[in-house]
């Protein structure tokens, strides 16, 4: 072979990879976060997860980057390790798809059927197909990631043929036969094998390079074999590498995997080899064809599989004694934030959907405090104002792991639908973190009442009841819309925000109608004045979600146009919407004074200023919290 020749070879090469690494990044996205809760579904039944782990390998083509993410979701806490036994071994088997594939390129024959099995035949057919979806399909993604699945496929197919092509001449070569007789020694092969598979981290691209070289019929099946179980050692390098600085169950997942591979390649080349010697096997120096490589690769996972199944609680103790506890080792459950672990940013689909999970727990967790917080009204308790402050802390959290998981994950070439749910996520999180902010306001002016033995009138409270329903209302309508990305029901947040906006309006009147009375004192004004304020600002953050989520759905982020939108062309609807909440949260019948504004802003200027002096002395644990927190957060910026 001249250098035109080792020219060609490395060109046929890098389309061959480029060609795989393409088709199984578009597969991955076609799939998107389908894999996650596909494989989250998983039962004890490990011959179902068995069954998957070769469904997802088969799909995204990469037994590597199935065995990762496995490693990654034993490590969140999504899987246990009985179940990553199944997924490991089904990865295995899925991986063979690719050597079948590959085998194509060596089918002849003269009919038209079999010409066009041909690799050479139908791939240009399909770059043509695939470019043409491309090009047509810029505002459909789908229609895009199948072009570049078909694209990559056949980029794939014509590397493989064009580096058959190319070595070819080597088979007339007697130095190079006499290289490749070396790899008929079974330690030798298999460390080959292993050398270059665990080089370019892929079993599939390390089989494909195998079979070009069957392909000039230089290579005996004795030397294949070795070389087919070291590259099933090899892959277990990508597993290995990911587990690094992960938890105890994640370094085990990894070991399974490896432990699976060498128990199954010794125990084959124990007995292969122990009947060779026995009688020797005479077709062990004949050549073998790439569909030779794939049937042997086959049988070999296969094999494996069915031996070791029975096996996998084995497994799972022999990955135990490999890695064990150490004094010190944390056994607590997986924080809330431990989804988001940096492994699945590879897999940009899957590392969306667990963002969104994480995204809904906090969204959940927010929710959840503000309802205990308005309970704490109907009955104090320190414990459960202690829980609110806990939870809000957990929401911070979130926020902050969120925000920077998101930001990573916004560098990574995502589909249209997942960059869309990236925005909102990153939008909402914010909105969220302030609703439990509120919940701790919220929980304060609770416990304000509870030290000074501070009490609301009759009538007050009933108005609070009210009010405080119809903040529930809002909260828990935008969290089941948020949790459910459910874009119809979206719409029904913004009048109920109305309402409680007209709310906050009219108990304030009220209010003012007693102080001046004499039924109310000043000092409950401005407890009262404090809950209002954050009711308000609770239900206009559960409008920012609303709005956030339908916008961006319409490729759009204009806030204050979509809602001047919404009243105006959208009137007849919004306005019947917001008259039927204003009944269902119709305050109790009083007359009220009507110059407002000016009562509104004495109360919220003069009777507030009045006390400041009082209330610069009693601040409260919530309070410094509070103004603990802005600090970090300052010296963050």
């Amino acid at each position: 072979m001249d250098i035109f020749g080792i020219l060609t070879m490395l060109g046929g090469l890098a389309m061959f990879l480029y060609g795989m690494d393409a088709m199984g990044d578009g597969l991955a996205k076609l799939s998107g976060g389908k894999l996650e809760r596909i494989l989250e579904k998983l039962t004890s039944n490990r011959f179902m997860a068995l069954l998957l782990g070769a469904a997802v390998t088969a799909v995204i083509q990469s037994s590597s980057a199935t065995t990762v993410m496995v490693v990654g979701f034993v490590n969140s806490g999504i899987m246990k390790l009985n179940q990553a036994v199944g997924i490991i071994m089904g990865a295995n088997i899925g991986t063979t798809i690719t050597s079948w594939l590959l085998s194509l390129t060596q089918i002849e024959g003269s009919s038209f059927l079999l010409k066009m099995l041909k690799p050479s035949s139908f791939s240009p057919i399909l770059a043509v197909v695939g470019i043409i979806m491309i090009m047509t399909g810029k505002n459909n993604e789908k229609k895009k990631d199948i072009g570049n699945i078909l694209v990559g496929f056949a980029i794939l197919m014509f590397g493989m043929e064009t580096m058959s092509g190319a070595v070819e001449p080597l088979g007339q070569n007697a130095a190079f036969t006499s290289m490749l007789t070396k790899f008929s020694n079974p330690i030798l092969g298999m460390i080959a094998g292993a050398v270059l598979t665990a080089v370019i981290q892929s079993s599939s691209a390390s089989v494909g390079i195998l079979q070009a070289l069957c392909a000039t019929g230089a290579i005996s099946l004795g030397s294949a074999i070795p070389i087919i179980m070291g590259q099933n050692i090899g892959t277990c390098v990508t597993a290995l590498m990911s587990s690094i600085g992960a938890s105890k169950n994640a370094k085990r997942a990894s070991m399974i995997h490896l432990s699976f591979n060498v128990i199954g390649t010794c125990l084959f080349m124990i007995v292969f080899y122990t009947i060779n010697a026995i009688h020797p096997f005479a077709f062990l120096s004949d050549s073998i064809a790439p569909a030779g490589v794939a049937v042997i690769h086959s049988l070999f996972n296969i094999g494996c599989a069915i031996i070791l199944f029975p096996f996998g609680n084995q497994l799972v103790k022999l990955a135990t004694l490999l890695v064990r506890d150490k004094d010190g080792d944390a056994k607590a459950a997986p924080t809330e934030v431990a989804f988001l672990d940096e492994r699945f940013l590879e897999q940009p689909g899957v590392a969306v959907e667990l963002c969104r999970k994480t995204a809904r727990r906090m969204a959940e967790t927010a929710r959840d405090s503000l309802y205990m917080a308005l309970d704490l009204f109907n009955g104090y308790s320190e414990e459960k104002a202690q829980q609110i402050v806990e939870m809000e802390k957990s929401v911070d959290r979130y926020e902050d792991a969120l925000g920077s998981y998101l930001v990573k994950l916004g560098n990574k070439d995502l589909s249209q639908t997942d960059s869309r749910t990236l925005s909102v996520l990153l939008h909402c999180i914010s909105d969220y973190e302030r609703i439990s902010d509120h919940a701790v306001n919220i929980m304060e002016s609770a416990q304000e009442m509870n030290e000074k033995s501070l009490e609301f009138s009759k009538k007050a409270k009933e108005e609070l009841d009210i009010f405080s329903n119809a903040v529930r209302e809002i909260v828990g309508t935008t969290t089941d819309v948020f949790v459910n990305n459910d874009l119809y029901h979206a719409r029904d947040v913004e009048p109920l925000e109305q309402v409680i906006d007209a709310l906050n309006i009219e108990v304030k009147q009220r209010h003012i109608k007693r102080l001046r009375k004499g039924k109310c004192t000043i000092e409950l004004g401005l407890v009262l004045q404090d809950m209002l304020t954050n009711f308000e600002r609770v239900a206009d953050h559960c409008s920012n979600i609303a709005v956030c989520m339908i916008q961006v759905s319409e490729d759009g982020f204009e806030t204050h146009e979509y809602l001047d939108i919404l009243k105006e062309e959208n009137a007849p609807w919004f306005a019947q919407e917001f008259e039927s909440l204003q009944k269902k949260y119709e305050l109790p019948s009083k007359a009220v004074e009507d110059d407002t504004t000016e009562q509104i802003s004495e109360l919220n200027v003069t009777d507030k200023d009045s006390l400041t002096d009082q209330k610069s002395k009693e601040e409260k644990p919530g309070k410094k919290l509070k103004k603990d927190k802005k600090e970090k957060k300052d010296k963050k910026k």
